[in-house]
């Protein structure tokens, strides 16, 4: 017997949290400047390297990995900040947050979100780098450090992208987000930080080389742990950055 009592209470809160995390991941995806960051612009660095990385000298074995590392760059930082900042200022955030999902529900299903794009694009291109020819030195500890250097830089990434969007103007925040996505391709994801000159040593503590130069490690095998202390340090300042001066309404 079919019971038709009406059942008014909300959906489990995670199964609420999951809704909201493929609704963005499906706005983000049907965004042509998103996609155009999340899968032509890497796509393009991946295919352009392999053949041409060795006249820069840049070879393949450190480029694949760079590309990943802009991955999580751009996913979580730039996509996730321009998106943000202008569904604040079409008062969506406000709106979202007042549903039984709320504020954390909100943000939470915005970083799954996140989550979920950047480990398909990371599937897909890891894939495409082994055909192209990349070959990694697939050690048990570098490639831990790696994982875990680039999951907490993710989260660091996240974290501002979040203070961007939440404390800036939209118009403003997209100049910030595409200006700093272009900045840390040069400090650190893409241009190793041994490839810098000798007054840019900072750049090392930066969290842009701190999950490039994890990356860039598995293709040799080395094990460096700088990059999982700078990226913890930086996700932690950034969280509480975020959580300061993050702003529902504009």
């Amino acid at each position: 017997m079919i019971d038709f009592t009406p059942n008014p209470r909300p959906a489990p809160r995670l199964a609420q949290i999951w809704a909201h995390a493929r609704m963005e991941a499906g706005l983000i995806l049907s965004n042509g400047e998103q996609l155009l960051l999340s899968v032509v612009i890497p796509l393009s660095v991946l295919l352009g390297g392999r053949f041409l990385g060795e006249r820069f000298a840049m070879p393949f074995s450190e480029l694949a990995p760079s590309v990943l590392a802009m991955v999580l760059w751009s996913s979580g930082l730039t996509t996730l900040a321009i998106s943000t900042g202008f569904e604040r200022r079409y008062n969506v955030l406000e709106r979202l947050a007042a549903t039984p999902l709320g504020r954390e529900g909100v943000l939470l299903g915005k970083s799954l979100s996140i989550l979920l794009i950047t480990v398909a694009q990371l599937l897909v291109l890891t894939g495409l780098a082994v055909v192209l020819g990349w070959r990694p030195d697939i050690q048990p500890l570098p490639t831990l450090l790696a994982v875990a250097s680039g999951a907490i830089g993710l989260a660091s990434f996240i974290a501002l992208g979040l203070a961007i969007a939440g404390s800036l103007r939209p118009e403003t925040t997209l100049a910030v987000a595409n200006l700093l996505f272009l900045c840390g391709l040069a400090l650190g994801i893409v241009i190793p930080v041994a490839a810098l000159p000798d007054w840019a040593w900072f750049v090392q503590f930066l969290p842009t080389a701190a999950v490039g130069e994890a990356l860039r490690a598995v293709s040799s095998g080395a094990v460096v742990w700088l990059p999982l202390v700078v990226v913890s340090l930086w996700a932690l300042a950034a969280a509480a950055l975020a959580r300061k001066v993050f702003k529902w309404t504009s």
